[in-house]
């Protein structure tokens, strides 16, 4: 079996362990959380109950149990009280555990849409935060390459000092401002963007307006973070001993930069392009909240405003596995730019 293949699934084989414990502690530290309150009428609070009876979560008693806490429901139902009790926290973990793997049920809302299914929630919120992450990237890689070679083609001299200058600044403000100003701008002052996220239904047209501001300012700090890395890079390999060699044996400079400089620059550079996509989309969850757009991150928030713990536990399973596996694609991205890089290789 080839030295990548073994080290991959032995990468693959530590990620689901790691994913199995900090969802496990997840698990734990949230269902010690107070509970919210269960929305909708009575009747919607009893069938929400019953579902979660159903699930594994929840004792359905006929009698008042005062050793299991404070119930969370009294229904009268045929002229039979029932009291609804949270079973302790290792038997709902092992039929939470249950529902995964069995039927792929993650649990249901109890505050945000009663009774719907957590994955489902995620499923309709991942659109949009997907979408403008992507075309973040789509901005931001270009840009933070150019200015990042031009940077280090003109060392210590005017432009690398103006991109230097420039990336510090964009660096060091927060994209909740630069979200702020670019809405005072663009929107409130001069009407020429939408100020919040379209409703469902609204034309192609509105969202793509939409999706200015949000891009910009994601794109602002991600630009300065590739210039910045970029320069690093593509400056330290041009003043190596191999590129020195390449020149007195003819080649041009042109010729050195385009075959040998960006070629090994871009080892370390393309696998942070993997770490910064998972960067932008923790950074997006504030500026989600800011700009009402529907997505994860805003979700994330709403969760823990009304204690919806089952949604708040998907959505944290699904950051922790979106940065474990952009981790492993990093680790593995290493050997397939330089196949000099023998991942997991004995060492000869």
């Amino acid at each position: 079996m080839p030295y990548i293949v073994k080290y991959a699934l032995k990468r693959i084989a530590l990620m689901l362990v790691t994913a199995f414990v900090i969802l496990t502690l997840t698990f734990i530290l949230v269902k010690m959380l107070p509970n919210g309150v269960i929305a909708g009428n009575e009747d919607a609070q009893y069938a929400f109950c019953m579902d979660q009876v159903g699930l594994g979560y929840y004792i359905d008693s006929i009698i008042e149990r005062p050793e299991l806490g404070n119930y969370l429901l009294q229904k009268e139902v045929a002229g039979v009280l029932h009291y609804f009790y949270k079973k302790p926290i290792i038997e709902q973990y092992f039929a939470w555990l249950s529902g995964i793997f069995t039927q792929w049920n993650w649990g249901l809302s109890s505050a945000l849409q009663p009774s719907a299914s957590a994955m489902t929630i995620i499923g309709q919120r991942m659109g949009p935060t997907v979408i403008i992450n992507i075309f973040t990237m789509i901005i931001s890689v270009p840009l933070g390459f150019v200015f990042g070679i031009i940077a280090a083609l003109n060392k210590n001299k005017a432009p690398d000092h103006f991109l230097s200058t420039l990336v510090m600044v964009m660096i060091s403000v927060p994209s909740f401002v630069v979200i702020s100003v670019l809405m005072l701008i663009l929107a409130y002052n001069t009407n020429l963007l939408p100020s919040t996220w379209p409703q469902s239904g609204a034309p192609i047209e509105q969202f793509a307006r939409a999706m200015v501001i949000p891009v910009l300012a994601l794109s602002f700090g991600t630009v300065a973070g590739f210039t910045r890395y970029t320069r690093a890079e593509l400056t330290e390999v041009m003043s190596s001993e191999f590129l020195l060699l390449a020149r007195t044996k003819g080649l041009t400079k042109s010729q050195c930069i385009v075959r040998h400089a960006l070629r090994n620059s871009m080892v370390p550079i393309v696998p942070m392009i993997i770490g910064e996509f998972v960067g932008i989309l923790s950074g997006s969850m504030v500026l989600e909240q800011l700009y009402s757009i529907p997505g994860i991150g805003s979700l994330f928030v709403e969760c823990i405003r009304y204690k919806d713990w089952n949604v708040l536990l998907v959505d944290m399973a699904l950051y922790t596995m979106i940065g474990l596996v952009a981790n492993l694609l990093v680790d593995l991205s290493y050997g397939i730019i330089d196949p000099r890089i023998r991942m997991g290789a004995k060492a000869s």
